[in-house]
């Protein structure tokens, strides 16, 4: 009888446990049909598809129901997004409680060493550039996504994820062939000029009688020089109002830093050939040997960090900041400087991150005429008299979420589920209209980007084209990113402020790379492709050798030369 009765208890606990569940699945399907009617109903997917999506990450969600997870990005708009509408829609319909930080930049990436140096969790997943592969692969640290889909993540990855549709996931795969982070932003810098000024039949007759050829956008260094000294120079105003050739930041900051490796070396054709970035030097003037491992910046080394073109891009720098911008930019960092141009006083910019398209779309700007669409326009960036073709043009920046082995599995996976959540084709649509940082083909060529097109300037014909590729993040030959980067902005910052000549900070950047990745190699930190420098040589021997580092051109400023925007997008989009 005692048995029977436990028994009955048994079935009816049982039973009780099981309605519950129906329970709480009724109310994660209602909070995720709520979610599509006031958040993601522009989707590349069918509301069908979309509930089907989630349902999945309802299911996926149950061992992890109850956990809080802490993960982290920079202070971008589309990380805004995810952190004001993605988490609490995902934690109401998982029952995982996402904590989405929005810190600095440069608190990202120190937190992220720290973690890798001392195995201790700060972060579950992190929104990490894939400027950063270079680390990742080599140091061991890095969960690669790829193994974990096959492995541990098996049963927790997304079927409806498809890779494949992603533009930037080469960026973020290793020579190795492994995927090592997970795209989530992606933007570039392009260049980015007023359109409705460079139209004007009074000033393209001005240009034309005073620099000898039309005012367009610029093709090369030279015409973007000359084009910022006819703005701020010669036309000086337009409609009551002080207006500038060019526009840039010069604090010594961390963020002089990304204005610099940021491939502004490399626009100017410092590196070698080959996408996504040149081979065997990199756009940081880095040489690698045949099987990967970096052999040194220094042009004595054979790299080309403080090469005749690296000399003539930082020179140029300096000049134009000094004498195209206004002068309070001297002063400011990238993120004061970035909202500049919005303000209507800056004529053009030749170093433009797409991520402050969103901030240039408001109606109430003077860049927007009376019905919100923009007076400006964003090209394809000129390139400087050291480029040659089969070089890579630009910059993008690959926000991705990566993992460290030091996170505890269960977090770890959890947290995975919320990064695949916000890129999700459920959701990716809206996530791009908020923040315009477009990581999905099938987003890019939707419906409603086509629709949006004609308010981004450019933006949507930029990442339609095919020559999109030819801009890329930093690559694998950079051995630790956290390390390396800051020496830039620590180098570079007495040449901008015009303490000490352009050769003598690259000759310091140069030699305080090879000192980092000299003393890295010898404390055997490296899983992988760790450097293994050249011995010091006479200079000459490297610049007589085909590719970078390239000896100083005879001629730097050859004839600026221009096109027609409409001719340029038709052209650009036609290859």
């Amino acid at each position: 009888m005692k048995n029977k009765k436990l028994n009955y208890l048994s079935l009816m606990i049982s039973g009780a446990l099981l309605a519950s569940s129906q329970v709480y699945a009724q109310d994660y399907r209602a909070a995720a049909e709520k979610a599509l009617d006031e958040h993601f109903q522009r989707s590349t997917l069918s509301r069908e598809e979309q509930l089907k999506e989630l349902e999945w990450f309802i299911k996926a969600a149950e061992p992890f129901r109850g956990m809080e997870i802490k993960t982290v990005a920079e202070g971008l708009t589309t990380h805004t997004y995810e952190a004001e509408v993605l988490a609490e829609v995902f934690t109401d319909i998982t029952g995982i409680e996402v904590e989405h930080n929005i810190i600095g930049e440069g608190d990202v990436v120190d937190t992220m060493q720290t973690q890798m140096q001392s195995d201790r969790n700060i972060y579950d997943a992190y929104v990490n550039d894939s400027d950063a592969i270079g680390t990742h692969l080599r140091y061991g640290k890095t969960i690669a996504i790829s193994d974990a889909m096959e492995n541990e993540w098996k049963d927790f990855t997304n079927p409806y994820l498809d890779l494949d549709d992603f533009i930037g996931l080469q960026y973020t795969t290793g020579p190795d062939g492994k995927i090592y982070q997970l795209p989530t932003q992606q933007f570039a810098n392009l260049y980015w000029f007023r359109a409705d000024w460079f139209d004007r039949e009074d000033l393209q007759e001005q240009f034309r009688e005073r620099y000898g050829y039309n005012l367009g956008v610029p093709l090369n260094w030279s015409a973007y020089e000359d084009i910022a000294e006819f703005f701020s120079v010669h036309v000086k105003e337009i409609d009551g109002e002080r207006v500038y050739g060019h526009m840039d930041y010069g604090r010594r900051d961390p963020s002089l830093g990304w204005r610099f490796h940021d491939s502004w070396l490399s626009m100017a054709g410092m590196g070698d050939k080959g996408i996504p970035f040149g081979n065997p030097v990199d756009d940081w003037g880095i040489r690698v040997n045949e099987d990967g491992n970096p052999v040194g910046s220094s042009v004595s080394r054979g790299g080309a960090t403080n090469s005749p073109a690296s000399v003539y891009a930082l020179t140029k720098m300096v000049e134009w900041l000094r004498d195209y911008a206004p002068e309070s930019a001297r002063g400011m960092t990238f993120g004061e400087a970035g909202p500049v141009p919005a303000q209507g006083q800056i004529a053009q910019q030749i170093f433009w991150y797409t991520a402050f398209t969103a901030d240039m779309t408001d109606p109430s700007l003077p860049v927007t005429d009376d019905e919100g669409n923009p007076k400006w326009r964003m090209a394809p960036s000129p390139a400087g008299p050291y480029w040659e073709e089969g070089m890579k043009v630009g910059y993008q920046d690959v926000g991705s979420w990566t993992f460290f082995n030091s996170t505890p599995e269960d977090r770890r996976t959890a947290a995975w589920l919320f990064a695949q959540f916000t890129v999700s084709k459920t959701v990716s649509l809206e996530k791009t209209i908020a923040g315009l940082t477009p990581i999905r083909r099938s987003d890019i060529f939707s419906d409603e980007m086509t629709e949006l097109a004609p308010k981004l300037g450019g933006l949507v014909e930029f990442y339609r084209s095919e020559n999109e590729s030819m801009w890329t993040p930093t690559g694998t030959n950079v051995p630790d990113y956290p390390r390396l980067a800051p020496l830039w902005w620590q180098n570079l910052a007495p040449a901008v402020n015009g303490e000490v000549t352009p050769k003598a900070a690259l000759d310091s950047l140069a030699e305080a790379m090879d000192r980092t990745m000299s003393r890295l190699a010898r404390a055997d930190v490296f899983s992988d492709y760790e450097p293994i420098l050249n011995e010091p040589r006479d200079e000459q021997y490297w610049l007589d050798q085909p590719g970078a580092p390239k000896p100083k051109l005879a001629n730097e400023k050859p004839q600026g030369k221009t096109m027609p925007y409409d001719q340029m997008m038709q052209e650009w989009m036609a290859k």
